[in-house]
């Protein structure tokens, strides 16, 4: 705190005891180092509660950054969710559009993304672009079933597979 090397303390001690008198001296020093040691733990007290204030400052900074970076990161994903939902629903409208009946009783089901699954097919397949969709209900299940290009003598049998259980 203070700067003082040994010949300004002696000079200090000096007047001190010429001052204050011999008899009473220790008696002043230690007062003196009572108040010393209370200033230096006030001393310490404020500077530890500056520090605390200012890791709450930066706490608090972090967690608006985070809850900012959260809100981005939530309108991304709607986003996103939204523009998937978008494409199912319009492919969903193109296969419709394909289906050799003209969509006529699915023309009234909605264009939702759980109702109409999207089928997509790989260049260059054996089955081109060509699909199929046949409406093959299955017990409570009245969601028409869309194929790639299979033909009747393809399908697998559901009949039999329910007699082997």
């Amino acid at each position: 705190m203070f700067d003082f090397g040994l010949s300004e303390l002696m000079v200090i001690g000096v007047v001190l005891l010429i001052v204050v008198g011999p008899e009473r001296l220790p008696k002043v020093a230690r007062t003196a180092g009572h108040l010393l040691g209370r200033v230096q733990r006030y001393v310490s007290d404020v500077k530890s509660d500056i520090q605390r204030e200012m890791q709450l400052e930066e706490l608090k900074k972090l967690q608006e950054q985070v809850k900012h970076q959260a809100q981005e990161l939530e309108s991304s994903v709607r986003s996103s969710m939204a523009n998937v939902e978008s494409e199912v629903g319009r492919t969903a409208g193109e296969v419709r559009s394909m289906l050799p009946d003209g969509g006529g009783a699915q023309a009234a089901a909605p264009a939702s993304a759980e109702a109409a699954p999207a089928v997509t097919t790989q260049p260059g397949s054996a089955s081109g672009s060509q699909l199929l969709a046949h409406d093959r209900p299955v017990a409570g299940d009245a969601r028409p079933q869309l194929e790639l290009g299979l033909d009747a003598s393809a399908r697998p049998d559901v009949s039999a597979d329910k007699n082997k259980v």
